[in-house]
């Protein structure tokens, strides 16, 4: 990269939207990709007529100086709230690590608020609705192709803020070692199961760490801050649960699901929604730290995402900052050896 370049941002979730936020501040162009209709990615908010429930990740926490930097902004735009749901443990009770220090938050009026306030401070709008299906080299520059047509803008650094697997298929053929990284990362799925109900429910809880069972976790998302609609409730799947139940039809998987949560005290639900997360977290690494970004100088090529930082909201925000650092440095490098 030189001093200022033109770089591609495939995926809008938090990851991607960090980097470009990171990448516009350092003077650079930056065009994202997102093959969804809206941007956050895996914080994410499922809307139907008078209900709305987070399905994906359900809060986060800071614990590092910068990113706790970042969700205090989030808090002054109004966009991320603090949240201190009455917490509950079910199961081996060792499993869990209780920190009674820990702060939770989430996005407000709903989890996809801090994604869109990034978003919408961009120079320009994410491209929605454009699924990216592969990298070309031309010259010096990348094309991306949608379909089977390469779009007409030149690129001179392409980010992959993708899940492993997926940044793998794109990168097989252009860039085989970096391809070779990303499939080596295993990915473990999760069934996401939300319930409406036409009055609140009193549980004695409004969110718990589930260790029995095909659940894992349980959370009224009426409990948090801004949120407003019908009682729903969210629950999320073992993942080893949801990876021997992957392609069993919802309506096995819902029944399976709301028998556990009835085995907490919740009665049958009016209506629910089930989603199936193909990428739901990352199954956890054997040894050494983790990367938290991939810069490939040679070939203008990066990787961001949860899964190079740990997992969790804040790894993902962190992962991204990373690489924008990565490839701000290596372009003023350049730039100055340009003019030396």
């Amino acid at each position: 990269m030189s001093s200022s370049q033109h770089v591609a941002v495939v995926g809008a979730g938090l990851a991607g939207l960090a980097c470009a936020t990171a990448l516009v501040a350092a003077g650079h162009r930056v065009t994202v990709f997102e093959k969804s209709r809206g941007v956050a990615g895996r914080m994410s908010t499922r809307r139907g007529e008078g209900w709305h429930c987070d399905h994906g990740a359900q809060y986060f926490t800071a614990r590092s100086s910068s990113f706790s930097a970042e969700v205090a902004r989030w808090v002054e735009a109004g966009v991320a709230k603090l949240w201190v749901p009455r917490l509950a443990v079910f199961g081996e009770a060792a499993l869990h690590r209780a920190d009674a220090a820990l702060q939770r938050y989430v996005g407000a009026p709903q989890m996809t608020a801090p994604a869109q306030w990034l978003a919408s401070a961009l120079p320009a709008p994410v491209k929605l609705g454009v699924q990216i299906e592969g990298l070309q080299r031309v010259g010096a520059a990348w094309r991306l192709q949608v379909g089977a047509a390469l779009l007409e803008d030149e690129f001179d650094a392409v980010v992959l803020a993708l899940p492993a697997p997926q940044a793998a298929a794109l990168l097989q053929d252009c860039a085989p070692a970096l391809a070779q990284q990303a499939a080596a990362v295993r990915m473990r799925p999760s069934w996401a199961l939300m319930l409406n109900y036409a009055a609140p429910l009193e549980l004695g809880f409004e969110a718990a760490f589930v260790n029995q069972g095909p659940l894992r976790w349980v959370a009224r998302n009426n409990s948090k801050p801004g949120r407003s609609g019908a009682e729903s409730w969210l629950l999320h799947a073992q993942p080893e649960w949801s990876e021997a139940r992957l392609q069993m039809p919802a309506e096995q998987v819902a029944a399976e699901l709301q028998e556990a949560f009835a085995a907490l005290g919740a009665p049958p639900a009016e209506q629910w929604n089930a989603h199936r997360w193909l990428y739901a977290d990352t199954a956890p690494a054997h040894e050494g730290p983790p990367a938290q970004s991939v810069w490939d100088e040679a070939s203008g090529l990066g990787l961001c995402g949860d899964w190079l930082g740990a997992g969790k909201v804040e790894g993902a925000w962190l992962s991204g900052q990373r690489l924008a650092q990565q490839m701000v440095a290596m372009a003023n490098t350049m730039s100055r050896a340009s003019n030396s």
